[in-house]
């Protein structure tokens, strides 16, 4: 055994031999009685001391050595036995009230602490209760009831949740000095301005996402981390974003302040001007009586819908001439709120939705590379020949709900949209099919309109046609001329002619957008 400890072998006159065999018996046996080692791997003793198995608490599972899961157990008291070298532990979806600090401060080589919907309440949550989790990288807490954030929480973090809980506070320690921190979600409490003080993410020059969204916010928050990426903000009452607030987050890709109380007091023209990275911007659910301002020609997408905006202006498009999707439904859009020209120089704009204004034309002089355009319930009344000639890429068309007439649609009005696949022309008042339809058509819907007759001659040549809407018209078989189905080889949906069933919603055009 001279092997564990060479200097103090046999050869040492300096060691009488009894007290060289207790060394050498305490040297061997030392690891079985050293605190924190229940997982160390121990010498084989032989059959009558062989060591128990790793303990595991009662009903959880231990799939790994540092893997503890007590999820869904209905848990009301904290587990006492778990093993130290825990890295993982998972009490997600129990009934914790409160968090021992004791059994807490054990478990100092945790990573991921998963405490999602419990019951645990700031009286129940110590002050120190995360000192000691010096290597904590993931914490969940949402969906509790705590009343305020904790006071502390460990300079190792990399993700904080504590979405969904009832607080109203946050202090300067709780997310800042986190150099690590990527992630914080605070989304669904009741922070307003006063709770969330001015150094919340002091150091903490990391953060890529934040979400303050439902809670009971007045302005924009100042002193943001300028790292940010992903700014949630909706569903506040927030009627101003104060001058300089944004001025520092060039890396936002994405800024969601839809459901607030914006006007255009609110907002100027250096609001967000600055934000140089800015891809996405959701501004819906306001009360917007014009275009922003200096919007960053980065933007990809400008969501408008839901505000009170009467006219666009072209001057408040011209730095975006990137933008794919302009989004403007729901807005008061009338005859002169879209001036002949105004959107043209937006040369890559894909969509248009301009669903629920009061447009009585289609707007002339589109970008050419329109994909998509979305003007169901307007008061468009007719279609002349060269109305959409500008967009010769159009693919999906929709005017569902307007006031079109067969009398007043030119019959080349669709004759220059050769790579259209989708129109929609229902609940109008046409009496008979429109003529020089694309070939190339995939979907033709005309359902709630007064087509009377059915004639082959609209629809020749349409062998891609895969579905035809015909329903809730004063057609009767009687009305089809001969001849009508031959060419519709295609065609694997038809709408009933004649229905009295309960109507469905109208079919809107799709896009990538997420449209309330």
């Amino acid at each position: 055994m001279a092997t564990l400890c060479p200097a103090w072998g046999p050869a040492d006159p300096s060691l009488p031999s009894q007290w060289l065999s207790l060394l050498l018996l305490l040297l061997w046996l030392g690891p079985l009685a050293t605190p924190g080692m229940e997982d160390a791997a121990f010498p084989h003793l032989g059959e009558s001391s062989q060591l128990p198995p790793r303990a595991c608490p009662p009903r959880c599972s231990c799939p790994r050595a540092d893997t503890v899961d007590c999820n869904g157990l209905d848990l009301r008291v904290f587990p006492d036995n778990i093993t130290r070298a825990a890295q993982h532990l998972s009490l997600q979806n129990n009934q914790l009230q409160e968090l021992p600090y004791n059994e807490l401060s054990r478990l100092s080589s945790l990573r991921t602490l998963n405490l999602h919907n419990n019951l645990i309440s700031s009286e129940g949550l110590p002050d120190e209760a995360f000192e000691s989790l010096t290597q904590l990288q993931h914490i969940y807490m949402a969906q509790n009831k705590l009343s305020v954030a904790p006071q502390f929480l460990p300079r190792s973090l990399r993700v904080a949740d504590l979405a969904a809980n009832q607080m109203m506070e946050i202090f300067p320690l709780t997310f800042g000095e986190k150099p690590a921190l990527r992630s914080v979600y605070l989304h669904n409490n009741q922070l307003n301005n006063a709770g969330l003080p001015p150094d919340a993410f002091h150091g903490s020059e990391a953060i890529a996402t934040l979400s303050l969204s439902s809670n009971r916010l007045s302005y924009l928050p100042p002193s943001l981390p300028p790292s940010l990426e992903r700014l949630h903000l909706q569903n506040n009452l927030i009627s101003k974003v104060p001058r300089g607030a944004l001025s520092r987050q060039t890396q936002l890709r994405e800024l969601y302040l839809q459901h607030n109380q914006l006007t255009d007091n609110g907002l100027d023209a250096t609001t967000f001007s600055k934000l140089h990275s800015l891809e996405y911007l959701d501004l819906s659910h306001n009360q917007l009586a014009t275009v922003p301002a200096g919007l960053p020609q980065t933007l990809a997408v400008l969501h408008l819908g839901r505000n009170r905006i009467r006219r666009v202006e072209a001057a408040r498009l011209r730095r975006v001439r990137g933008l794919r999707y302009l989004l403007l439904q729901h807005n008061e859009l009338g005859s002169s709120g879209l001036p002949t020209g105004v959107l043209r120089p937006l040369q890559g704009l894909h969509t248009l939705h301009l669903y629920g204004n009061g447009l009585d034309r289609v707007p002339l002089a589109l970008p050419r590379r329109l994909h998509t355009l979305v003007l169901p319930h307007n008061r468009v009344a007719a279609l002349g020949a060269r109305d959409l000639a500008s967009t010769p890429g159009l693919a999906e068309l929709n005017l569902a709900y307007n006031r079109l007439a067969s009398a007043r649609v030119h019959r080349q009005a669709f004759h220059r949209l050769r790579s259209l696949r989708s129109l929609d022309l229902a609940g109008n008042q046409l009496t008979r099919l429109p003529m020089g339809l694309p070939t190339g058509l995939r979907a033709l819907r005309l359902q709630r309109n007064q087509l009377r007759v059915l004639e082959p001659e609209p629809l020749a040549g349409l062998e891609q046609l895969r579905e035809l809407s015909l329903a809730h018209n004063r057609l009767r078989v009687g009305d089809i001329g001969p001849g009508t189905w031959h060419e519709l080889q295609a065609l694997q949906v038809r709408g009933r002619l004649v229905s009295h069933a309960v109507p469905t919603p109208p079919m809107v055009a799709t896009h990538p957008c997420h449209l309330p």
